[in-house]
């Protein structure tokens, strides 16, 4: 189960990546922006055929440059991590923060060169000036199968709207590590942990590079 809630999150993922531009965000509610930017990654993907072909290197730097901004990968990695986050010190927390970052980069690369057609749907959102917590709900709808409830949890921060989870069928992309990550911290601690992130970092480069053979 574990397994396709990640395949899903995987895809899903990578379908809504976001290319908005730094104004954009900072003045956009949530809904607008995740809908603008979600429909100018489509227009991307659509029109870039090395994407569509299978390049993931032109995948990632889109990630990279365009993606980063509208993340917040420490939230999203303490979550991750759980109640053994407050057990790491500074370095290590960065440290964690960079190999869990460059891990989602790595992965959902791969998605967007996986779209095939589909399209989202986006409902409506309520909130107010105050409000400083939200979560925006889409469908992915896909051609012969049904579709695939994807939200979006964002908090407002002073430069704008971050993202900190994505819900998958009510799964928590961010969740659903912390079983994991919570036995490598109690087998290993928390460089256990790192190092189990830097060697997967490792392993999905250099499956990258043999693809590339």
């Amino acid at each position: 189960m574990k397994a396709l809630v990640s395949r899903v999150v995987t895809f899903c993922f990578g379908l809504s990546m976001f290319v908005a531009l730094p104004a954009l965000a900072q003045q956009a509610a949530p809904d607008a922006l995740i809908k603008h930017v979600t429909e100018d990654v489509l227009v991307v993907v659509r029109a870039d055929r090395d994407i569509q072909s299978g390049n993931t290197k032109k995948a990632i730097d889109l990630v990279e440059t365009k993606v980063l901004p509208h993340f917040n990968f420490q939230r999203m990695t303490s979550l991750a991590v759980g109640r053994d986050w407050s057990k790491a010190t500074p370095e290590q927390k960065k440290r964690l923060s960079d190999e869990f970052r460059t891990l989602l980069v790595r992965t959902y690369s791969n998605a967007l060169t996986a779209y095939r057609n589909q399209t989202v749907a986006y409902k409506p959102l309520k909130f107010t000036d105050a409000d400083t917590d939200v979560v925006v709900k889409t469908e992915i709808l896909q051609p012969g199968n049904k579709p695939v409830q994807l939200d979006y949890a964002l908090e407002k921060q002073a430069d704008g709207w971050k993202v900190y989870d994505v819900i998958v069928g009510g799964i928590s992309l961010v969740t659903n590590y912390r079983d994991t990550f919570r036995q490598e911290v109690s087998a290993a601690g928390i460089d256990g942990l790192i190092q189990m992130l830097v060697t997967k970092n490792r392993q999905l480069e250099a499956g990258k590079s043999a693809d590339k053979k």
